[in-house]
């Protein structure tokens, strides 16, 4: 499990607290580097017919437009910028540990907690500051006897309160399982030798796996960050 290990680069003490520079800040501040050069210089020589690069963006920006739009409506459009850059941001990262030698950093649960935390907080004043205190009857459902409102209040409020939670394990979970599972059956082809064919087709096949789900898991961060936005601007 050594991959997933956080190591210091740079060590910063700052009192009782280890603020030090690491691998897993390293490949955030890689991702972000490679998120900022994509954008920029493939719509720097914006064209009518686009290149490759522009294609890409263009897709890219379509893509979580769409997603906003659909999921959250017109609306939401105002919050694009902010589901992009997650949308981006765990794409890169999840991507990134692809490499061999890289850090995964969607792999730790801090990371990923500290994404969901923010969304769900920023996703909670969002909704207060569009309806007041209009916004607490988002845990009262309609159409059910009032006996039933103190208890169904209860478990609305504790859905609510373990979004981030979910949101967070969900992405880490995946990430983490993936990569332990290359490198259960990257162990494989090394101690098989010659007999290690099988298992480096597995690994060929499951590593295809891995890509797809570095993608779905980008996708799915972001489109529940979408939902959750809708919740708090509609209220359904």
């Amino acid at each position: 499990m050594h991959q997933f290990e956080i190591m210091p680069i740079i060590p910063i003490q700052i009192g009782n607290i280890d603020a030090s520079f690491t691998n897993s800040s390293l490949w955030m501040v890689i991702a972000i580097g490679l998120i900022t050069l994509f954008t920029t210089v493939s719509m720097r020589g914006r064209a009518l017919v686009p290149g490759r690069m522009q294609s890409l963006a263009e897709m890219s920006y379509e893509f979580v437009a769409n997603m906003v739009r659909d999921n959250v409506g017109s609306e939401g459009m105002r919050y694009f910028p902010l589901v992009f850059t997650i949308f981006m941001f765990v794409l890169f990262s999840n991507m990134l540990g692809m490499i061999p030698g890289s850090f995964t950093v969607t792999s730790h649960i801090v990371i990923t907690f500290a994404m969901a935390f923010i969304i769900f907080l920023g996703v909670t004043v969002i909704g207060f500051m569009t309806h007041g205190l209009g916004f607490l009857r988002f845990f009262v459902p309609s159409g059910i006897p009032k006996a039933l409102v103190p208890l169904l209040v209860v478990i609305e409020v504790i859905s609510y309160m373990t979004r981030p939670v979910s949101l967070s394990v969900r992405l880490f979970a995946n990430m983490l399982a993936g990569h332990t599972m290359l490198k259960v059956f990257a162990g494989f082809v090394v101690m098989m030798g010659l007999w290690g064919v099988i298992p480096l087709v597995f690994m060929v096949a499951l590593t295809g796996l891995e890509l797809l789900v570095a993608f779905l898991q980008a996708y799915v961060f972001a489109i529940l960050t979408c939902i959750y936005l809708n919740d708090a601007i509609h209220m359904h």
